[in-house]
């Protein structure tokens, strides 16, 4: 398992929809292990699609649990070919992404979602997510789409903003 680099808007690749998976492979499984990785090795980071390493296929993996704002878990998501079937409510809130860095902003997403996935064995199975979980479930599915949270912000003068910073022991940053 590697810790992979990030790419950061404007960079080509986060604007492109991914293609489908057509085989789960060793190949697939282990970049799905690098993504795993590369998630937990970012603090508050939770969820990662493939496009943000520079692969354009429709992986993304999410695990929301250890976030503050999770009422809820389903705990580590892996997600392959992943649409979403049914959508209800909506909610407004602040997103950020490590493609960029530097921005959050106020998004307006279904707050209740209905997903269809393969998982790592290529069997499909469908799942209802809510709150916090359903916000980042959708956010990464729009990275496969080709979508950055930028893309869904109503009013950038009101709902676009630089983002704190926040350090964490250990983070060398910290030390300025």
């Amino acid at each position: 398992m590697a810790v992979l680099p990030i790419r950061r808007f404007p960079d080509p690749m986060l604007k492109r929809p991914s293609r489908p998976l057509t085989r789960i492979s060793p190949p697939l499984l282990r970049l799905i292990d690098d993504l795993v990785e590369t998630m937990r090795a970012h603090p508050r980071c939770v969820g990662l699609a493939a496009p943000q390493v520079g692969r354009s296929v429709r992986v993304a993996v999410v695990d929301v649990s250890p976030h503050p704002k999770a009422e809820r878990s389903s705990g580590l998501l892996v997600l392959l070919n992943p649409r979403i079937l049914l959508q209800e409510g909506t909610v407004v809130q602040r997103e950020g992404c490590l493609s960029v860095p530097d921005l959050t902003g106020n998004v307006r997403r279904g707050s209740r979602i209905q997903v269809n996935a393969l998982d790592t064995n290529g069997v499909s199975w469908v799942r209802w997510f809510d709150g916090f979980e359903a916000i980042a479930v959708q956010h990464e599915l729009d990275h496969l789409d080709g979508r950055l949270f930028l893309d869904r912000i109503e009013n950038v003068r009101a709902d676009l903003f630089r983002r704190k910073q926040y350090w964490f022991p250990g983070d060398p940053r910290s030390k300025l």
